[in-house]
């Protein structure tokens, strides 16, 4: 696929379906598009009439193009920071509300579960993973990981300084991980787009990790907005590491709790 025809494939899923390519960042977008061509052996024509059926058929091109890997206790010294700092600042709240932007597959909701229930209050927090994927989000409800996975996640989570063994979270059925019941009740998966969603809830805690570095300069700006007006005063924000508040025009409104893995407190 050419940068032309990806500027006419944006063009026209816009039109079909409403949702707005145009802030992506056009090479990694160029590479997704490209594989979803190799993949469903099409050519570029093909794939245009394709689309122009509509409904479930660019539906399932969007959740593709915008699909993120992530695993769990990604970055094992951001956790350790987490549980250090941020966790120990909020255990004093009666309540706790925590978004997870860009959740895929749920896993970072799932390893935060895991290190609140660790911490104690677990029950008095509320996780809100979001996607804009459908596809993904189905698969994080249902919590199940195959048991390779799962073996790169309990090394994780030991690298993060889980006090257990991760198995003291999931049974094992059918050759798959299965996440306990006790740690989904306090998540909630839902759809949200942040490119062209609002904010809607109140958050002491927002992690938006690895998201943003497939946008545009000005759809960032847009969305670190967004995370903003969703942060309570004195809310974190966590970001990834190749992702910086730097030319987000909020940078005086945050204190860095830690430049490395970029996260950060609201103060105004």
């Amino acid at each position: 696929m050419e940068y032309s025809e990806l500027e006419m494939l944006i063009v026209r899923i816009r039109k079909i379906s409403g949702f707005d390519f145009s802030g992506y960042a056009r090479p990694s977008l160029l590479r997704r598009a490209s594989r979803y061509l190799t993949t469903h052996k099409m050519d570029f024509p093909q794939l245009l009439a394709y689309i122009e059926q509509g409904g479930n058929v660019v539906y399932g091109l969007i959740q593709e193009l915008t699909v993120n890997y992530s695993e769990m206790f990604r970055d094992a010294d951001f956790f350790m920071k987490v549980k250090a700092e941020v966790f120990t600042y909020l255990e004093s709240y009666p309540t706790l509300r925590f978004w997870v932007a860009g959740c895929a597959s749920g896993e970072e909701a799932y390893s935060l579960a895991i290190f609140l229930k660790e911490a104690g209050f677990l029950n008095r927090s509320l996780i809100y993973a979001t996607d804009l994927s459908n596809k993904a989000l189905t698969a994080a409800r249902e919590g199940i990981f195959t048991l390779g996975n799962v073996r790169t996640f309990s090394e994780n989570y030991l690298a993060a300084g889980g006090k257990h063994s991760l198995s003291d979270y999931y049974h094992v059925a059918y050759n798959k991980a299965a996440m306990l019941p006790e740690l989904r009740r306090n998540i909630v998966f839902s759809m949200h787009d942040l490119t062209g969603d609002g904010v809607f809830n109140e958050f002491q805690f927002v992690s938006c990790r690895n998201v943003m570095i497939y946008f545009t300069l000005e759809l960032r700006q847009k969305v670190f907005r967004l995370l903003y007006d969703s942060l309570s005063m004195l809310g974190f924000l966590c970001l990834g590491k190749r992702e910086t508040l730097r030319y987000s025009g909020l940078e005086e409104n945050f204190k860095v709790i830690d430049s490395t893995l970029n996260i950060y407190q609201k103060i105004r």
